[in-house]
């Protein structure tokens, strides 16, 4: 399925849907102005796993990702994952209620890995 781009003022967000998972990134831009875009954009993928891909900020630090802590932890309750992939900053920098994983491949095999303790009732 193709990607659904978001209308921002400044940049496209691509949310790139993968069945019941969506992708998220955009380049050239600031986090808080990513941040503000992905807020905007949620209604339309509320309801699937999210990954953030983060790869196209050369710098972040473990307080950059804890500003996606209140969405993650929203989306989270709902049922669904939701998962940040950057190798700049390594999960045990942040707190384990966000994840965080270095590549896409580690990102969709949590969400499966959280899929099946779902399914469990884990």
């Amino acid at each position: 399925m193709p990607s659904r781009p978001v209308r921002s003022k400044r940049l496209t967000m691509i949310f790139d849907k993968e069945g019941t998972t969506t992708i998220v990134f955009q380049e050239h831009i600031a986090l808080n102005e990513f941040l503000m875009n992905l807020n905007d954009g949620y209604s339309k993928i509320e309801n699937d796993h999210i990954i953030v891909n983060l790869f196209s900020f050369s710098k972040l630090t473990a307080n950059d990702i804890l500003e996606f802590l209140t969405l993650s932890s929203a989306h989270r309750e709902s049922g669904k994952s939701f998962v940040l992939v950057t190798d700049k900053v390594s999960y045990d920098e942040v707190p384990e209620e966000i994840l965080v994983v270095p590549t896409l491949q580690e990102a969709r095999d949590v969400i499966e890995m959280e899929e099946i303790e779902r399914d469990l009732g884990l």
